[in-house]
């Protein structure tokens, strides 16, 4: 039977050679596939908690690639990969890895000068990082975690709230959150900065 379902606001479409990827096939409906992403969601948060992270191991392709794997590899066998197809959103596919380049050694240069308030260098991380979209699907949430990470391993403080949601049904919590990224699209970052730690 496979996938198939309708996209909401904000979310990436799978092409078919993605799709083939789902790892458990009897997963035919959004719902379905919704729960079983969070279910590895939680073990990835669970893995974030029990390990220290160094600044040098977080802020490396290596480590962007490992959370996105470890959030997603019960689900998706393409999980941890960079994607290798055009997207409603993100950089050509070929420019993934010198644009995920650029925004490390950015986000260092802001940690070691303290460009900006802690919080915002974990949210001005997240925003590129999501608009770079590394891979296939779940590059919100991963984003998201990241950015909890950093806040968390680099800077000691309390990870973001993101307004006490997965940010996937279609609500109003979602549509807050898109408008506060499309804003941060166009430098206007204070909205998803709030919604951070709503």
């Amino acid at each position: 039977m496979g996938l198939d379902f309708q996209y909401i606001d904000g979310q990436t479409p799978l092409c078919e050679e993605e799709k083939k990827g789902l790892l458990i096939k009897s997963i035919t409906t959004r719902r379905e596939l919704d729960e079983l992403e969070q279910l590895n969601i939680e073990q990835a948060v669970e893995w974030t908690l029990n390990n220290k992270f160094v600044k040098e191991k977080i802020l490396s392709e290596e480590f962007i690639k490992t959370v996105h794997k470890k959030m997603f590899g019960d689900v998706w066998k393409w999980a941890g990969t960079f994607r290798k197809s055009e997207k409603n959103i993100g950089v050509d596919w070929i420019r993934i890895g010198v644009e995920l380049r650029i925004l490390l050694d950015d986000t260092k240069f802001w940690v070691e000068y303290k460009t900006y308030h802690p919080d915002e260098i974990a949210i001005r991380f997240k925003h590129r990082l999501v608009n770079i979209h590394c891979f296939p699907n779940g590059n919100g949430r991963h984003s998201r975690l990241m950015a909890d990470i950093i806040i968390e391993s680099v800077f000691g403080r309390e990870v973001f709230t993101w307004n006490n949601s997965n940010l996937v049904k279609p609500d109003n919590t979602r549509k807050e959150y898109i408008d506060s990224i499309r804003k941060a699209d166009i430098g206007i970052i204070d909205p998803l900065l709030e919604f951070s730690r709503k």
